[in-house]
């Protein structure tokens, strides 16, 4: 019973610390700003890209196929979750780059073997999301009839070894597992409680200054969890991220006008973002300063 009355506790928790956080304007030697992504060597338009979803076919006939198309057209990053090998490859054939996140089966030749398929179809990088091992009661997760189960430092670091492409730990929410991630030699980490899938889960931005700080740039941060608007990936990328990754914001806009419709949204929140950028004296992503983020302990 309290497993239902909590949920959704740690969306509105990372919800309403977003709307918390204000931001100061410089205006007095401002530019037009660049919201260029530099990012495994590619470049991009925004740093606002495609979550790791899937299964929208129940959004759109094409499901996230048809979410691709519609990043290639935003010039941003896709990034996607479970889903066959078919669907993988239909992706990849949009143009979109593409990264995989891989669910942390019981069997490591599992994710071995979706590995393998993703640097063979041409992926950008790939990764798992490590906050799917157990469920909510206490006990192995199942997922769609799939046994999930924890991996250790070193399992870690022998799959992010096991590619030649970055290997990125997803589900990341502390500095523990931040220290553990960037000794084990991977290529990224995506600070997220997954959609609150522990209640009372932290808001991913209230970790998100301590984790920069040990990173200090060695890997790229990502971000998600609630990022609905321009100003959300702006307050992100302020307090440490090198990109944010929109998730369920997207589906509305894919299942009236496919493509299309995720392009006019990307494009939106980047442009809003671009608003803040301009407003801060913030010449391009790398350039926006922390301090223009007012956290509730600062105000008067």
């Amino acid at each position: 019973m309290a497993e239902t009355a909590n949920a959704g506790f740690s969306t509105k928790f990372t919800r309403d610390y977003f709307d918390s956080l204000l931001i100061e304007l410089r205006h007095i030697d401002g530019v037009l700003p660049s919201t260029t992504l530099e990012l495994y060597g590619h470049s991009f338009s925004t740093p606002i890209m495609l979550a790791a979803l899937s299964h929208l076919q129940r959004v759109h006939p094409e499901g996230m196929v048809e979410a691709a198309r519609g990043i290639k057209a935003a010039d941003a990053v896709m990034w996607t979750g479970m889903g066959d090998e078919a669907e993988l490859e239909g992706i990849v054939a949009t143009g979109a780059k593409t990264i995989k996140i891989i669910k942390p089966y019981a069997d490591n030749k599992d994710i071995l073997k979706e590995m393998e398929h993703a640097e063979k179809c041409g992926c950008i990088a790939l990764g798992m999301d490590v906050d799917h091992a157990f469920n909510r009661k206490g006990g192995y997760d199942l997922i769609h009839d799939l046994h999930m189960r924890p991996k250790s430092f070193k399992e870690i670091q022998e799959l992010a070894g096991a590619t030649k492409l970055p290997f990125i730990i997803k589900g990341v929410l502390s500095t523990l597992d931040t220290k553990k991630c960037l000794d084990a030699g991977v290529g990224g980490i995506v600070v997220s409680h997954h959609h609150g899938h522990f209640d009372y889960s932290l808001p991913p931005l209230r970790v998100l200054p301590s984790i920069a700080q040990i990173v200090k740039k060695q890997i790229p941060i990502f971000v998600d969890c609630s990022i609905d608007r321009g100003m959300d990936a702006f307050k992100a990328l302020a307090l440490g991220a090198d990109a944010v990754s929109a998730g369920r914001i997207i589906m509305p806009p894919l299942g009236a006008e496919g493509a299309e419709g995720v392009r006019k949204l990307i494009i939106e929140m980047t442009e809003e973002l671009a608003g803040a950028m301009v407003a801060t004296g913030s010449k391009d992503i790398r350039s926006i300063d922390p301090s223009v983020i007012w956290r509730p302990d600062r105000l008067i």
